[in-house]
């Protein structure tokens, strides 16, 4: 397993929308996304840097390996 990139938020909403997800809405500095089907909601924080632990917590809701995850970025 390799490890995770640092990234953005923006960036992670990006790749999380080649998976499927779309933005439903932004309160405050938490993009939300949903993806049809799925009873899971992502809250991703728009900052310049997202947290290992937050993006893999991100990855496992969205049912995703890191492996997969890394791929599409």
């Amino acid at each position: 397993m390799a490890g995770l990139p640092t990234l953005s938020g923006q960036e992670v909403v990006r790749v999380f929308e080649s998976f499927g997800w779309s933005v439903a809405r932004q309160r405050g500095s938490h993009i939300i996304m949903t993806k049809e089907h799925e009873n899971v909601t992502l809250s991703i924080p728009n900052h310049r840097e997202v947290a290992k632990g937050t993006l893999r917590s991100l990855i496992r809701s969205a049912n995703l390996t890191v492996d997969e995850f890394i791929a599409a970025v």
